[in-house]
């Protein structure tokens, strides 16, 4: 039997704009750019991807599941990410080296600190 992640959705008032703005953030590429179906990847043969697809309703309460980046420069990244319009955001996290953001839906993510090399 075998088993593969192909896709993580994610639900949004504008898929398209949310769409784009993850394509954005991540530097991916977009494979489906349709109001019923926007698809990301980070190259079109290469999964996982993210789908958007649409709700008529905004997110309420905090998510059950969210992405974690792990950049180079966790500061620099931080500073991009708001500047292409993440916030950031409170979720009762309190004193940790990571830092959590929201997308422009309220989706929260996280931004890591660099891996440390042994």
């Amino acid at each position: 039997m075998s088993l593969e992640w192909e896709q993580l959705v994610v639900e949004a008032v504008d898929p398209v704009a949310l769409g784009n703005w993850w394509a954005g953030a991540l530097g991916w590429v977009v494979l489906n750019d349709t109001h019923d179906e926007f698809e990301i990847r980070p190259a079109p043969d290469r999964l996982p991807g993210l789908i958007f697809e649409p709700v008529r309703e905004p997110k309420a309460g905090k998510n059950r599941l969210h992405l974690d980046l792990r950049p180079d420069d966790q500061d620099a990244e931080v500073a991009r990410l708001l500047a292409l319009g993440a916030r950031h955001a409170d979720v009762g996290q309190g004193d940790v080296p990571w830092v959590v953001m929201a997308d422009p839906e309220g989706n929260e993510f996280c931004v890591l600190a660099p891996r440390r090399t042994p």
